[in-house]
């Protein structure tokens, strides 16, 4: 007989955890805690590359407006930054001016005292990470002040740690969704009726579907206030659904809805098709028995009965082959629905699965910086071949130890999982490879960035998986088909399970002969015993949890019988824990400002800072004249960086590195605080991609605007321009 791969529904249920799985459950929560809490404030993904006036700055009179430059565009609305007075004053109008790139003012009320200013600024990065600080100017000369710094980071606290939990959910749920439904159509399409496998996918959508709602409702909170009373502020709401993230977590619950549909379809009438094929073939194994019953019975007949049997019986097997001839293209019809049922679902299934794969990649990382455009696909592919892999790594884990005995997953199974595993890590490998490149960008980011550690910390965690995997894939070498159970089996099975279980309801019960009469037996004694329970209600539900822990017995053991699969459950199980700490990590790593960005930033600011020993100053602005080698950097060097006369040199270097020469070269110094200015200055060509100027007067400290006019043809020029506080 066939062995059927539908769910038979044990008598007594799932089996419960050993005490080993808890405490490796436990840990593994533990530890995924750690690295969440770990996670938490968020780091921006945007940084403050500069800002005018320049922070701890001192002006001689109050500007009229405050300007921002960040590393990446961010998102603005009124109040996102603020500036105080020395008394604490809010003295901003509050409404925020895009002064193109990547810089944003906000104008200032005129008559502004003198002392300590302080602005905060509260804004979302492109990859919809909120992005909050704050710095200090002067006017004349430092003050006190009494402006209260915020002292908690945009996205930390409670509504910071609440959303990084959530986050972790999706990724769960979403890994769970796609990874045991890919499972379940490209390896074991009889796990569809398989009631642990289906609870399996189900509750990946309640999970992904659960965190994707409170998302929503605490974005407003995680990108504003942080307080948690303002999760359910419809006003935030409404602001954030006009966001980029917002409409991500929209679409994601409107695809949420057709994955229900799938779902249904799948464990509904696509398993039941299944089921149907497998009670056809296990009834004409049973007319096949009955038919060699009869021909064994009926050999000691008379020889006229003989005859008139036989004719009967050519009679019927000419019927028979009528009927079965009648049946084969009800079989092919049967066939071929099965067939275009299973290439609709995983159609329908797959582009459900990377439109909810996109609803990451077009509001996280890959959805800015360099090369967005590959960026978004390559992301979608990375998180398909994540969910395939380790998602079908916990589909296996399932049928490996909740399946029922007599719905064991095959061999060939899992070894069709073995090639999709490994195909979805080859995948991993090439866009993990250009994801890593695109964040990171250097080494020195790799190695001394908070990014580039947690990604070192990933690759090795992705490492032990794969020699785990490795491990598995010999387990799975060695399998064998998995036998249905004998009668036998099923015998010994249950006495040894009665047995356990006697000796453990004696004491526990404290009922004495009761106790042990109860749990002795097989389905006769249990019954008596339950005849005896009627009038008990406490005897009744003891009895009842002795035959669950009976059955329970049974169907591990029977499931223990092949030592190829316990050794294939340890290493799978070993491989779902390693997965487990995995994904917290990568959840960490999507809420770290990306290495390349901290670089970045830094490159920027030490652009614009003076050398505090020796007084000099330099500045590199990049220019590009949309002509013939047109694009480089042009460095300019003022020392000492002080009132009076100065020396200055101006250095122009092409893309590679290399100094090399243009027609011309240009400086003009404006302070326009004090209406100075534009000064210009037309230094000396002296070498190969150097021009140097002596006795370079600055009339008065201040932040000067240093501006660099670059030709590099008859007719191609750009003029760069940077601040700078000389004096």
């Amino acid at each position: 007989m066939r062995r059927s791969g539908v769910a038979r529904r044990p008598a007594g249920g799932a089996a419960p955890s050993s005490n080993r799985l808890r405490a490796l459950l436990l840990l593994l929560l533990a530890t995924v805690t750690a690295v969440l809490a770990g996670a938490v404030p968020v780091s921006a993904h945007a940084a403050l590359t500069g800002s005018d006036p320049q922070q701890g700055s001192v002006v001689q009179e109050a500007p009229s407006q405050i300007s921002l430059t960040f590393s990446e565009k961010v998102a603005t609305s009124d109040g996102s930054v603020r500036v105080y007075d020395p008394k604490g004053k809010q003295v901003d109008t509050g409404d925020m001016v895009d002064l193109g790139g990547n810089s944003y003012g906000v104008k200032l009320r005129p008559g502004q005292p003198d002392g300590t200013f302080t602005v905060t600024y509260q804004v979302v990065s492109a990859d919809s990470h909120p992005v909050s600080g704050a710095f200090t100017f002067s006017v004349g000369a430092p003050s006190k002040t009494t402006v209260p710094v915020p002292g908690q980071e945009a996205g930390g606290g409670v509504v910071g740690g609440l959303y990084g939990f959530a986050r972790y959910l999706s990724y769960a749920g979403f890994i769970l969704l796609v990874g045991g439904a890919t499972f379940v159509l490209a390896c074991w399409q009889r796990g569809a009726g398989v009631r642990p496998v289906q609870r399996l996918v189900v509750s990946g959508w309640l999970t992904l579907a659960v965190a994707t709602l409170a998302m929503l409702l605490l974005r407003g909170s995680y990108t504003g206030s942080g307080k948690l009373g303002d999760v359910f502020d419809l006003d935030l709401l409404s602001d954030v659904l006009q966001t980029k993230t917002g409409a991500a977590l929209i679409s994601r619950l409107l695809l949420l809805a057709a994955a229900a549909l799938f779902i249904a379809v799948l464990f509904g009438a696509y398993a039941r098709r299944d089921e149907e094929d497998d009670d056809e073939d296990e009834d004409e194994d049973e007319k096949d028995d009955e038919g060699v019953k009869d021909v064994e019975e009926s050999e000691g007949a008379e020889e006229g009965e003989e005859g008139v049997e036989g004719g009967l019986r050519e009679a019927d097997v000419t019927k028979g082959v009528g009927s079965e001839a009648d049946d084969e293209p009800s079989e092919a019809d049967d066939g071929s629905y099965q067939r275009d049922l299973t290439f609709g679902l995983a159609i329908g299934g797959g582009v459900v699965a990377a439109g909810l794969a996109a609803s990451w990649a077009m509001a996280e990382h890959a959805s800015t910086g360099l090369q967005a455009g590959l960026a978004m696909p390559l992301d979608i592919l990375h998180l398909l071949a994540v969910a395939a892999w380790l998602g079908g790594l916990a589909t296996l884990l399932v049928a490996l130890f909740r399946a029922p005995s007599d719905a064991q997953i095959e061999t060939a199974a899992v070894r069709r999982f073995s090639r999709v595993a490994f195909g979805s890590v080859l995948v991993l490998t090439a866009t993990g490879i250009y994801q890593s490149w695109r964040q990171v960008g250097t080494w020195s980011a790799l190695t001394g960035t908070s990014y580039g550690q947690l990604l070192l910390v990933k690759i090795g965690l992705v490492a032990v998986l794969v020699g785990i995997a490795w491990i598995s894939r010999r387990w799975t070498a060695q399998l064998v088909e998995a036998p249905a159970p004998t009668e036998e089996d099923r015998e010994k099975a249950t006495g040894d399970a009665a047995d356990d279980d006697a000796s453990a309801g004696a004491g526990t019960a404290g009922a004495g002969d009761d106790a042990g009469a109860a749990g002795a037996g097989d389905d006769a004694s249990a019954g008596t015993a339950d005849d005896d329970g009627r009038g008990d209600p406490e005897r009744a539900a003891q009895l009842a949890r002795q035959r669950i822990a009976v059955a329970t017995a049974r169907e591990k053991r029977l499931r223990d019988v092949d030592p190829g699969r316990r050794g294939l459950r340890r290493s799978v199980l070993a491989e779902a824990g390693v997965a487990v700490v995995l994904l917290a990590v990568t959840t960490a790593l999507t809420s770290t400002e990306p290495g390349r960005t901290v670089e970045e930033a830094k490159a920027a600011n030490a652009a614009v800072a003076p050398d505090t020993q020796s007084g000099a100053l330099a500045l590199d602005m990049s220019f590009d004249t949309g002509g013939k080698n047109g694009k480089g950097v042009v460095r300019l060097e003022i020392d000492p960086a002080r009132v009076g006369a100065n020396e200055m040199h101006v250095y122009v270097q092409g893309p590679d590195g290399k100094t090399h020469d243009i027609p011309e070269v240009k400086v003009a110094f404006t302070l326009e605080a004090k209406d100075i200015g534009p000064l210009p200055v037309v230094p000396d060509h002296i070498a190969t991609g150097h021009w140097t100027a002596d006795g370079v007067q600055i009339p008065m400290a201040g932040d000067w605007n240093i501006e660099v006019t670059v030709r590099t043809s008859d007719i191609d020029q750009v003029t760069v321009s940077k601040n700078a506080k000389i004096g």
